[in-house]
């Protein structure tokens, strides 16, 4: 593919309102090089034992959050039980909370004696006693690394005053962050008959704004191989972490109700990828099943660098503005990952509401590219103004308007 993408663009109109030029979409198809490629090409490229099979995980979802790409996805959107996988969705409530300063790292809560007798030894356990004040720094690692059971108790009873006002927060924080077919009934995702619930495309969701809202917060609690309080060292179940070259996270779950659970991610190179298996029978199933799943994200895919950061990629047309027209560019490089051997079976497109009304601001966003491949989920990226258009006077107007008809 060429490189001045500027040149060859062909400019189609998808909709049109009569002779009303502002009730168009207009799409930018950029660049011809590409071909049909018959079948899948996440098949083509995927060796059978490296996708859990549906017994190994009737849930399955590895994406690149990194350009945004799905690479392999089953029942993405099915409702099940994540047991507790649920920390996760405590660790990024308390996280929220932190940055809002309606939660310190530094806090003491005491361990309410009701709750530790309720909890003491219930699953795992940080073995928190009776009155015992802790921090909340050392909770927030209780539950990150050895899923403290006893430890998310204390925490949202010590900042909420009880289990539901925490869970109404996490409720409200997965809906602020679009987990649409989620709900959460408890701090640790101990069996309560199903009233908590979650998908793979939520989970991967909720994994991506930890990770860009929190990278601080993330790389301080979460993807320690072992924790130790009150003396006794646990170890972290995690599948990944200190076996998969940087896996750094996030969660394990098991119950009888749910099977066993992972939420996991790893980077290397700056890409990376999160993975959600569910349902898998057995803790070994989940565990070999995530390390051969996560290096075929890596490895079965060539990761094209298609435009640099704040590179120019097209135009995008400007209605009654100082000019007719403004430069589109992405704020990071843009990277996709195409099956092995496909690299150059890619089509894109910028896709945008306009011509663009002025005015408005040079960063604003106003158009993104959609990058297609053979065989998967498009990839999209936001695309903003790469300069100011003021509001055009009124000669201006009438000379863009007449200009307009011709063009």
């Amino acid at each position: 593919m060429g490189r001045r993408v500027e040149q060859g663009i062909q400019r189609v109109t998808a909709t049109r309102h009569g002779r009303d030029r502002l009730g168009m979409a207009w799409l930018l198809i950029i660049g011809l090089a590409f071909a049909t490629v018959p079948g899948s090409a996440l098949s083509q490229s995927t060796p059978e034992a490296a996708i859990p099979s549906p017994e190994d995980a009737p849930v399955a979802m590895l994406v690149d959050i990194t350009s945004g790409q799905v690479l392999h996805a089953r029942n993405p959107d099915r409702r099940f039980v994540p047991a507790s996988v649920t920390k996760a969705m405590t660790m990024y409530t308390a996280f929220e909370l932190i940055e809002e300063g309606r939660l310190d790292p530094n806090q003491v809560f005491r361990v309410d004696p009701e709750s530790w007798r309720e909890w003491a030894g219930k699953g795992s356990t940080m073995w928190l006693n009776a009155r015992d004040p802790v921090l909340v720094r050392d909770l927030l690692a209780g539950i990150a690394n050895v899923s403290a059971n006893d430890g998310s108790i204390v925490l949202a009873e010590g900042q909420a005053g009880s289990v539901a006002q925490w869970t109404d927060q996490m409720n409200t924080q997965a809906q602020a962050i679009g987990m649409t077919n989620s709900r959460f009934n408890t701090p640790n995702g101990w069996p309560d008959d199903g009233r908590t619930f979650t998908s793979a495309r939520d989970l991967v969701t909720l994994a991506e704004a930890m990770l860009r809202h929190h990278p601080l917060k993330y790389a301080r609690y979460i993807g320690r191989r072992s924790f130790t309080y009150n003396g006794i060292e646990q170890y972290n179940h995690d599948p990944l972490i200190g076996r998969t070259q940087g896996a750094d996270g996030i969660k394990t779950g098991y119950t009888n109700e749910a099977g066993f659970n992972y939420l996991g991610t790893a980077k290397r190179d700056g890409q990376r990828l999160v993975m959600v298996i569910a349902g898998s029978p057995r803790g070994s199933v989940r565990n070999t099943a995530a390390r051969r799943y996560i290096e075929w994200g890596f490895d079965a895919f060539d990761r094209k660098r298609l435009f640099e950061q704040n590179e120019i990629i097209g135009k995008a047309q400007v209605q009654d503005g100082s000019a007719r027209s403004v430069g589109l560019r992405a704020e990071r490089p843009v990277q996709v990952n195409v099956p092995n051997g496909q690299a150059d079976n890619i089509e894109m497109r910028i896709v945008y509401d306009g011509p663009l009304r002025a005015p408005f601001k040079a960063g604003k966003q106003v158009a993104t590219l959609i990058v297609e491949i053979p065989g998967m989920d498009n990839a999209s990226f936001p695309l903003f103004a790469d300069e100011s258009v003021a509001e055009a006077g009124l000669f201006a107007r009438i000379v863009n308007g007449i200009a307009g008809w011709f063009s």
